[in-house]
């Protein structure tokens, strides 16, 4: 190859990598890798803000199941990706921030000084490592014999299963075998953060609106790469049972039986332990207890029916939503960016294919919308993104729609407007009676801001007009907002300590 500089050999390891794309604020202290990326066919991607950078980068990683790059310059670059950082960490996104893809995901800080990148090396003289195969496992863990046969055991006794399915099921591209496993088990299938659309919701065995009375009347819980978080009131009763058996299945050891314990845990990755639970598990039959859980569920979606269907001004956040559920098709990428909005969200709008659902994660880190929709673009070239965005997650990358424009990104923003930090203001409330810090000022046109930037906006304030907004806004063929006014006062509910 003869006399290359730093920055370029970083970017022929990274292209034999298979990496297509990075992710950065500009810097003087990269800009080596800049000049290898051009030369090495890699798109650099500028944004506004670094922190935006490594959200683009994990959310790379979540469409594609490949480590998505972020490159920050030095000192404050650096920190102010650090939010970034964190949210990869907790949800398990492999990132490289200058990740691994054998075991449980997970980001990687690499530093690399500036006179290395700067200076030049003889590559005919330096140590090449090869082709990834040569220097990295890529070969999947199954999980020990014992703790499956176990695992079978108990299924023998289970009257009353219930599948909760996550993030794990997406990175181990295991909706075939999850599939394979409920129909074996005739088990309801609850699918949370990633795992979303790793069961279409036109199966049989889907169930979103009865989850708190099948987890609280079940027997036996397979808990399938997700954590026994807040969502699911920390493996605690009332929700989970006390006497239920724990059927925990996840990608790496440490994150079994965290808040709750596991009558059986099988670890690796997830599709293998799903394929040998269904082989060894006996046909289970549709009774009783699937009936109850098809009851629970009519009866759910009657409880939403009045609110989905609210012709009322300020829109229902609810009506909102099914306004956007009636409008995506199967390709449509959904990102979720706020507090109470994409709760509401959650609840109503599903997704029919894996990886085509992006939320923040375990962390909740509000401003990753943006990121995550522009690497979704860029890995789905000619298929709708559409972001549910909360006003109050605006405020914290809002400014990369510039990016989107400068980038072509035709990005469709629609936002639930309620004036206020929704997720905060309506607990202040109800427990102090009043509100500090929790409130934004009413109707703020977020579309203009976008339209300033290059873009297209529009502000709705009825029901009605938000599917013609949306299509306007796609029609536009540019990065857009479609604003939304809704109902300040209507909270979501979490008295189940049960949130999506």
């Amino acid at each position: 190859m003869g006399i290359l500089h730093g920055g370029w050999l970083v970017a022929k390891i990274l292209k034999r990598e298979g990496v297509e794309v990075v992710f950065t604020l500009s810097g003087g202290h990269v800009a080596g890798i800049y000049d290898g990326c051009l030369r090495e066919g890699i798109r650099v991607v500028d944004t506004r803000h670094e922190q935006a950078a490594v959200h683009a980068a994990e959310g790379w990683a979540r469409v594609t199941r490949k480590p998505g790059v972020a490159l920050l310059t030095g000192g404050p670059g650096v920190t102010d990706g650090i939010t970034g950082v964190a949210n990869a960490y907790l949800a398990g996104s492999p990132v490289l921030v200058i990740g691994m893809l054998s075991g449980k995901p997970g980001p990687a800080f690499l530093e690399m000084p500036m006179d290395i990148l700067a200076n030049f090396a003889d590559t005919d003289e330096s140590f090449d490592p090869g082709e990834p195969a040569n220097y990295r496992y890529q070969g999947r863990t199954a999980p020990d014999p014992a703790m499956v046969e176990q695992a079978v055991a108990l299924l023998s006794k289970a009257q009353r299963p219930v599948i909760m399915a996550g993030t794990a099921v997406w990175w181990c591209d295991a909706a075939e075998p999850l599939r394979q496993l409920a129909e074996r088990l005739n088990a309801p299938v609850y699918l949370n953060g990633a795992g979303r659309g790793c069961l279409p919701p036109t199966h049989p065995l889907f169930f979103s609106h009865s989850r708190r009375k099948a987890l609280e009347g079940s027997d036996t819980i397979l808990a399938i790469g997700t954590r026994m978080d807040f969502r699911l009131n920390h493996g605690q009763p009332p929700l989970i049972p006390a006497e239920a058996n724990v059927i925990w299945l996840d990608m790496a050891a440490e994150d079994v039986g965290v808040n709750r314990g596991a009558q059986a845990a099988l670890v690796g990755d997830v599709g293998l332990s799903m394929g040998q639970l269904t082989k060894g598990a006996q046909q289970l039959v549709a009774g009783e207890w699937l009936e109850y859980i098809r009851e629970q569920e009519r009866k759910g979606y009657e409880r939403d029916s009045a609110a989905l269907n609210s012709d009322a001004v300020p829109i229902h956040p609810m009506r909102f939503c099914r306004e956007i559920r009636d409008f995506i098709d199967e390709d449509t990428t959904v990102v979720g960016d706020g507090g109470d909005i994409v709760s509401y969200a959650g609840r109503v709008i599903n997704v029919s294919k894996p990886g085509y659902w992006l939320d923040a994660g375990p962390m909740g880190t509000l401003g990753t919308g943006t990121g995550f929709a522009m690497a979704a673009q860029l890995a789905r070239p000619g298929q709708r993104v559409l972001m549910v965005y909360g006003d109050g997650s605006f405020g914290l990358n809002g400014m990369e729609f510039e990016s989107m424009v400068r980038q072509k990104l035709p990005i469709v923003a629609i936002i639930g407007n309620d004036g206020a930090w929704g997720q905060i203001k309506h607990p202040q409330k109800a427990i102090i009676g009043h509100t500090t810090a929790a409130e934004l000022t009413p109707g703020i046109r977020y579309d203009k801001v976008v339209e300033a930037l290059g873009g297209y906006g529009e502000l709705v304030e009825r029901a009605e007009d938000i599917r013609p907004a949306l299509e306007r806004a796609f029609a536009s063929g540019l990065p857009a907002c479609v604003n939304v006014l809704i109902d300040p006062d209507k909270p979501y509910s979490r008295s189940t300590n049960v949130a999506v």
